[in-house]
C-alpha cells in the first residue's frame, strides 16, 4: 500500500487463502499474483516429502516471478525464506532487479521449536538462510537488537523499521463499537447479552444497548470485560498460560473478589487452534466466556479498538523479533499485558503502556488489579490508555516514508 501510495505498480506473491484488507483490493496500482498452494505431497519419509516440497515450490515460485512485469525491486519478508530467498535472488539475476529482505525474525529459529537447534534441517536452514541473505541488495528488520544479530552473525547491513500502526487501527467509536457487537453477536455468543431485556424493541449485545428514547448507544455498568489476543496458533506462543491464568481469574471471583465476568476472544488461523479449542471446551467457567473467531480484515481493527485489554503470548523464537499485534493494539490505544522476551522492551514499557510478565500465575495476578471495580474510569488500565493516546506515536506511512523511500530512490 505504501508503494501503491507513491505511484509505484506492485505486483503482490502470494497465496490467496483470505481475502486481503479492502484498501489492497481497491488500489488501481496493486495487482494480486496468485500462487498457488501446494497439495497431496504425502508420500515417502518426511526429509523425502520436505525435499519434494522445497523443489516443487522453488520451481512453482520462479515460473511465477518470470510471468510478471520486470520489476525495479523484489521484496520479499522472511520468514519465510526457504526457497523464497534464494528463488528472489535468481529472478533478481535475470530481471536486473535488487532485492529486499524485510526481516522478521528467522526461518531456522521457528523450525527449530519443532525438531531443536541441533537438527540437521536445522542447520541446513541456518546455513542458507545467512549465505542467502548476505546477496540481498539492501535489508530491513524489526529491532535494534536484530539489526546488530544480523551483522555480528551475518556480516548483512540492516536498517531498523519498526513496524507501527496503520491508520485505520485507531479507537472505535461507540456507534461502530455496537454494530460490530450486534454482527459478531450473530454467530458467537458471548457477544449476546446476557439477559433477555424488558424491552422487546431494545438493541442489545453483552457491551452495549442502544436507548430507545433517544437512538444513542451505551455502555451498561454491568457489563462484561473484553479482552483479546490474536494468534497464528504455533508453537512459539503458549496459550496454556492464559487459560491457566484465567482459572486463577474465576477462583479470585468465587473468592469474593469484586472481578467483572470477562469475555475472551482470541481470533486468526494455524496449525494448534484445534488443540487448544479442545482445552477450552473442557473448561467450565461461570463467569468467564472464550471465543476464537476468525474475522474479516476490516472487522479485525474495530474489534481491537472496543476492547479492554490485549494480551499477547507471542515467544520469539529468536528473541529478536517484536509482535505485531501488540504495534496494532497500541495503534488502537489498547493497554496490554505481553510475556516477557529479550527484546520484548523496544515496544512495551512496563508500568507504563502495558504490563509484562513471566508465567500464568504473574498474569492472573495483573488481570485482577487491572479488572479491580471495573469499569470506573481510575486505575492502571486507564493510566496506560492516556499514556499510549499522549504518546502520538508514528504511524506506518511517515514511518515508512522516512526510512524506506530513501533507499528506493525518489526519482526513480
Amino acid at each position: 500500500l505504501s508503494l501503491a501510495r507513491h505511484g509505484r505498480g506492485v505486483a503482490l506473491l502470494g497465496y490467496l487463502r483470505d481475502r486481503p484488507h479492502g484498501d489492497v483490493l481497491r488500489s488501481g496500482n496493486i495487482r494480486l499474483v496468485p500462487v498457488a498452494e501446494l497439495r497431496g505431497l504425502r508420500v515417502g519419509p518426511k526429509l523425502f516429502q520436505y525435499v519434494m516440497k522445497v523443489i516443487v515450490q522453488s520451481i512453482q515460485l520462479l515460473y511465477t516471478m518470470l510471468k510478471i512485469e520486470q520489476p525495479s525491486y523484489i521484496l520479499l519478508q522472511n520468514p519465510p525464506g526457504l526457497p523464497g530467498i534464494a528463488v528472489a535472488w535468481v529472478a533478481c539475476l535475470f530481471w536486473r532487479s535488487k532485492l529486499i529482505i524485510d526481516w522478521h525474525n528467522y526461518g531456522y529459529t521457528i523450525m527449530s521449536l519443532n525438531h531443536g537447534r541441533n537438527h540437521p534441517l536445522v542447520q541446513i536452514a541456518k546455513w542458507y538462510e545467512k549465505l542467502f541473505g548476505r546477496l540481498s541488495d539492501y535489508n530491513l528488520c524489526v529491532t535494534n537488537a536484530m539489526k546488530e544479530d544480523l551483522w555480528v552473525n551475518c556480516n548483512i547491513k540492516a536498517v531498523t523499521l519498526y513496524d507501527k500502526p496503520a491508520a485505520y487501527f485507531k479507537e472505535t467509536p461507540l456507534e461502530l463499537q455496537h454494530h460490530l457487537y450486534m454482527k459478531l453477536a450473530k454467530d458467537y455468543k458471548p457477544f449476546k447479552p446476557r439477559t433477555e431485556s424488558v424491552s422487546s424493541n431494545a438493541e442489545r449485545s453483552a457491551f452495549t444497548e442502544r436507548d430507545e428514547k433517544n437512538g444513542h448507544v451505551i455502555k451498561p455498568r454491568g457489563r462484561p470485560a473484553l479482552l483479546i489476543s490474536s494468534t497464528s496458533w504455533t508453537e512459539d506462543e503458549d496459550f496454556s498460560i492464559l487459560l491457566k491464568a484465567l482459572q486463577d481469574y474465576e477462583r479470585f471471583i468465587s473468592e469474593g473478589v469484586k472481578l467483572p465476568s470477562l469475555v475472551c476472544v482470541i481470533t486468526g488461523k494455524g496449525p494448534l487452534k484445534d488443540y487448544y479449542n479442545r482445552l477450552i471446551n473442557e473448561l467450565h467457567f461461570k463467569h468467564i466466556q472464550i471465543c476464537t473467531p476468525w474475522l474479516e480484515a476490516e472487522d479485525y481493527p474495530l474489534l481491537l479498538g472496543s476492547a479492554d485489554l490485549g494480551v499477547c503470548l507471542h515467544k520469539s523464537s529468536s528473541g529478536l523479533d517484536l509482535p505485531m499485534k501488540v504495534v496494532d493494539m497500541f495503534g488502537c490505544c489498547l493497554p496490554v499485558c505481553a510475556i516477557h522476551f529479550e527484546c520484548l522492551h523496544e515496544l512495551v514499557k512496563h508500568n507504563e503502556n502495558g504490563l509484562i510478565f513471566r508465567d500464568s500465575n504473574e498474569l492472573a495476578e495483573q488481570l485482577k488489579m487491572l479488572f479491580l471495580e471495573f469499569p470506573t474510569l481510575e486505575g492502571k488500565l486507564h493510566n496506560f490508555r492516556k499514556n499510549l493516546r499522549a504518546s502520538k506515536q508514528l504511524r506506518w506511512d511517515e514511518s515508512w516514508d522516512q526510512t524506506v523511500l530513501p533507499l528506493l530512490g525518489q526519482n526513480e
